[in-house]
């Protein structure tokens, strides 16, 4: 799914080995976050996007 914030877009995949959230931005598969939630993962992939 591809979802949007007022900074980006971007899809959210689930790890369930790591129980990790990665959320990519939508057009650059190479720029991604992780985290223990969705909001974790959003709010570090806006730091490095």
């Amino acid at each position: 799914m591809t979802f949007n914030n007022k900074k980006l877009e971007y899809r959210v995949t689930l790890n369930t080995e790591l129980n990790l959230f990665i959320v990519f931005v939508k057009d650059d598969e190479n720029t991604f976050a992780t985290g223990t939630t969705i909001e974790n993962a959003v709010k570090e992939l806006e730091k490095i996007a």
